[in-house]
């Protein structure tokens, strides 16, 4: 193994602390992994969160490779593709550590697996998915403002934007949902609607044409 110095130590043992950290904060879903740069065939020092099946001891990544022959290589690659090697698809940050002359003697990287991730966002958009052909005449909630708020929210969602965001053509599918679902009969709901969308009444009263 490569000796280092006492300010590569400090460098190092530093890194494992911060990995640790971050290893806590982000289990299961984040593999955070320390390399040390200085001894490159075996440059895994520390691995938390092992979501790659690599072990301590284990040589260094092309990345890692790339920074030992070139001090100029960017310090920072922050959420590139990439994947495990039984094809699960990851998210992955990089972050390289030098040292006072400028050489490259450590990296933090950060593994993201991404499958319970896509598995949530489809679970989401399924969930908030609403037949807007379906004619319905009843509010559960009492206060019509709330309801009227609340749908124009969940539009929003599924098109992953906020009310004011919205454009001009769906603004009007919105209004015509709302119209649908018998929204638009309730008390001050134009006033709402506008409030909530940053419009005016009048373009309100344009989009339900």
């Amino acid at each position: 193994m490569a000796k280092h110095t006492s300010e590569q130590d400090i460098l190092l043992d530093q890194l494992k602390q911060v990995a640790e950290g971050i290893g806590e904060t982000f289990a299961p879903f984040c593999e955070v992994v320390v390399h040390d740069l200085t001894d490159p065939g075996h440059a895994i020092l520390a691995i938390h969160n092992n979501l790659s099946g690599r072990a301590v001891g284990d040589p260094a990544t092309e990345l890692g490779l790339a920074r030992i022959a070139d001090p100029a290589y960017p310090q920072v690659i922050a959420n590139y593709a990439n994947q495990f090697a039984d094809g699960r698809q990851a998210k992955s940050t990089s972050v390289g550590v030098k040292d006072s002359s400028g050489r490259y003697v450590a990296a933090l990287c950060l593994n993201v697996d991404l499958t319970l991730f896509r598995s949530l966002q489809s679970a989401v958009g399924q969930f908030l998915t609403v037949d807007a052909g379906a004619t319905r005449r009843e509010s559960l909630d009492p206060a019509g403002a709330d309801a009227i708020r609340a749908r124009i929210d969940q539009f929003a969602a599924r098109l992953a934007t906020t009310p004011r965001s919205l454009k001009a053509e769906e603004k009007r599918a919105l209004l015509q949902e709302l119209k649908t679902a018998g929204l638009l009969e309730m008390r001050r709901a134009v006033e709402t609607i506008a409030a909530h969308l940053g419009v005016s009444r009048a373009a309100v009263y344009g989009y339900v044409k």
